[in-house]
């Protein structure tokens, strides 16, 4: 089983995080007593630019979740046909090739699924598996090529495809001054990315998928999440998380390499889900490992934003085009999400 491709694609719209700042300053002048605070929030994320599916001057007049979630269904159908096309491309493989597809977001709802919009906007095989997947937000990316594999290992002829899409923006919520939402109007961002995975009889030269593991934290879910109410989404974001990182994070990472024989040391590259500047101080310190060890996630976060479940594979795509490791290299990709749960994919280049 191999990662055959990914590939991402972004809105165009690309804001500067003090423009957005500025413009979230305007709307909540009547509400902001301190804008320093929300000022403070938001270069603490470490964030210095941010794509948003439509223009910003439009968020203001999105008025019911109704109407935002409508907006998630035509840019997510437009980004997922782009991303999909464009990592098919890039493995060489055509769309009659697909034997199965998976979709994850957190960002938005449709039914119809958006798997089955996208089915008929690109004339995708219509006996294809369709598997959309709601609700395991920033872990998704990591999951989603789990199962991707999953479904290769058992169709070793066949490839997969995993695609991601996560519009936050559209999620946010512009009556609410908590802490919590200030910091996700800093930190969360919009944008696509898709992979293909191959079998073992399916050509391919990207890295190879060794194994996946999932693990969950019980009793903790309130740590990340949604609250769901006629607003919409609001966001759970709780400053206990970077413990959970540090008491449960080495042990899944150490139980995980041992399966196969494996340390710490053993591991080359570590592919890190862009979650903010405390989950990955967190996740390195737990990990023992220096913080240029995740110098591309970092780039992401800078660069990006925190896309959830898209982010992960944003590091990914940039390991294969630009930082592709030695052959024999092993690499971790990782991402922790709402559960509060991890998710670990083994890979050699």
């Amino acid at each position: 089983m191999r990662i055959a491709s990914v590939a991402s694609a972004m809105p165009k719209w690309y804001y500067s995080q003090q423009k957005i700042f500025e413009t979230l300053c305007q709307h909540w002048k009547d509400k902001l007593d301190k804008p320093d605070v929300l000022e403070r929030l938001h270069q603490r994320v470490s964030v210095e630019r941010r794509h948003l599916a439509y223009p910003i001057d439009e968020y203001a007049s999105i008025a019911t979740w109704g109407d935002a979630n409508n907006r998630w269904i035509k840019a997510a159908v437009d980004l997922g046909e782009r991303a999909i096309t464009g990592a098919l491309e890039r493995a060489g493989r055509k769309k009659e090739e697909i034997g199965a597809i998976i979709i994850v977001s957190v960002t938005g709802i449709s039914a119809p699924s958006l798997d089955a919009k996208l089915s008929n906007v690109m004339d995708l095989p219509l006996d294809m598996r369709r598997t959309p997947i709601f609700g395991l937000g920033c872990v998704a990316g990591a999951a989603g090529i789990g199962q991707a594999a999953d479904y290769v290992r058992a169709y070793p002829d066949r490839i997969a495809v995993l695609l991601s899409v996560e519009l936050c923006s559209l999620t946010w919520q512009r009556m609410d001054l908590s802490v919590a939402n200030m910091i996700a109007s800093g930190l969360f961002a919009d944008g696509s990315a898709a992979v293909v995975v191959a079998g073992d009889q399916v050509e391919s030269k990207g890295p190879e998928i060794i194994g996946h593991k999932s693990s969950f934290y019980r009793n903790t879910e309130h740590l990340m999440g949604w609250d769901i109410s006629e607003e919409g989404f609001q966001i759970v974001l709780s400053p206990e998380v970077p413990d959970a990182i540090h008491k449960h994070f080495p042990h899944d990472v150490d139980s995980f390499l041992a399966e196969y024989g494996m340390k710490r040391a053993d591991i080359g590259t570590w592919i890190m889900h862009t979650g903010g500047p405390k989950v990955l101080d967190a996740s390195a310190e737990a990990l023992g490992l220096p913080r240029e060890a995740f110098a591309p996630s970092w780039d992401s976060l800078r660069n990006n934003g925190n896309m959830s479940s898209t982010s992960v594979l944003l590091v990914l795509e940039d390991y294969i085009l630009n930082r592709r490791p030695a052959v024999g290299t092993y690499s971790i990709l990782a991402a922790m999400g709402p559960g509060f749960c991890s998710e670990l994919v083994l890979l050699r280049w």
